[in-house]
């Protein structure tokens, strides 16, 4: 999977997620809490969503990694390579 590829992936599970937030101005740098009304339970969906989709499995340790876009496309590109499209 590609980053655009990843990208577009995280957009829909926050849209699904969020579907009243607007996701077009979402900045890939900034903190996803900083831009959207997000609370801790919707982090976990989207980790729940990531393991349900794609069987990718994220080590709480490791959750301060998908803070941001920019992050969580950094953490994930290397984990997705296998994914089929």
């Amino acid at each position: 999977m590609t980053r655009d590829e990843i990208r577009d992936v995280i957009l829909d599970i926050l849209e699904g997620i969020a579907p009243d937030e607007n996701l077009d101005d979402l900045k890939d740098e900034v903190p996803f809490r900083e831009q959207l009304e997000l609370d801790s339970m919707d982090f976990l969906d989207i980790v729940m969503e990531l393991r349900k989709r794609y069987r990718i499995q994220i080590p709480e340790e490791d959750y301060g990694e998908l803070v941001s876009m920019e992050s969580t496309v950094n953490y994930l590109e290397p984990r997705m390579k296998e994914v089929a499209k």
